[in-house]
């Protein structure tokens, strides 16, 4: 009799640890890792896949906007307000920094590539030496693609940008913007171009890394572009 109830008893034991067990991994398959995995951030940066077409003329900063929104609306993000990162200079100038929102903001993988304007640009000691996210693998197009850069053929990481480092217009008499980006033609003012992939010509930076050789497409190309803009979400 004794026995009879050992073995029963056993039985119990295994049955409910095999309950428990079965709980157990219910929750992870439905939670992960027993909780439930937070939904993706919308993507509210993005490197236009596909340049205009036309050098550094994208009909002036509102040309380039309206480009921006039209990209990020054929890619689902229409609903938010697309700005061009890019500075323009003479009467009113305007930077770049200040015209691309508060950030955060996500690539198209939903993956962070700054917190807000002060972390993109570096702007303190401790922002410069850890800097911002963007680089190849994460500053992606609005097709979630990469952008080819140094030992990629064709290198097309230089980026239209107008700016300095720190994101601001330029303010001496050299024309950095292509006639504030409504020219493509050469021998009169270039652009100033930022490295995508963050390589190349012992300059690593995103935003302001060289001028152009001119304003027309080919030139464009021939300096290691194809005329693409930076996209950022202002809300």
């Amino acid at each position: 009799m004794r026995k009879t109830v050992g073995i029963v008893a056993a039985t119990l034991v295994l049955l409910l640890g095999a309950v428990v067990l079965i709980g157990q991994q219910a929750g992870q398959g439905r939670g992960g890792q027993g909780g439930a995995q937070a939904p993706p951030q919308p993507m509210s940066f993005f490197i236009t896949s596909v340049g205009k077409g036309d050098g550094a003329n994208y009909g002036g900063l509102m040309g380039a906007d309206a480009y921006c929104q039209s990209m990020a609306a054929a890619a689902g993000r229409g609903s938010s307000t697309w700005h061009a990162y890019l500075s323009t200079q003479g009467a009113n100038a305007v930077n770049a920094r200040d015209r691309i929102g508060n950030g955060p903001w996500y690539n198209q993988r939903g993956q962070r590539i700054a917190m807000n304007v002060a972390e993109l640009h570096g702007d303190t000691i401790e922002q410069a030496r850890v800097g911002n996210a963007l680089g190849k693998q994460l500053s992606l197009t609005d097709k979630g693609t990469v952008v080819n850069g140094v030992g990629d053929m064709p290198n097309t990481h230089d980026v239209l940008t107008g700016s300095q480092p720190d994101g601001r217009a330029y303010t001496d008499t050299m024309d950095h913007t292509c006639s504030n980006y409504t020219s493509n033609a050469d021998g009169r003012g270039q652009v100033q171009l930022g490295h995508s992939d963050k390589q190349g010509g012992n300059n690593s930076s995103w935003n302001s890394a060289h001028g152009s050789r001119g304003c027309s497409q080919p030139n464009l190309v021939a300096t290691g572009g194809a005329g693409l803009l930076y996209c950022f979400a202002t809300n």
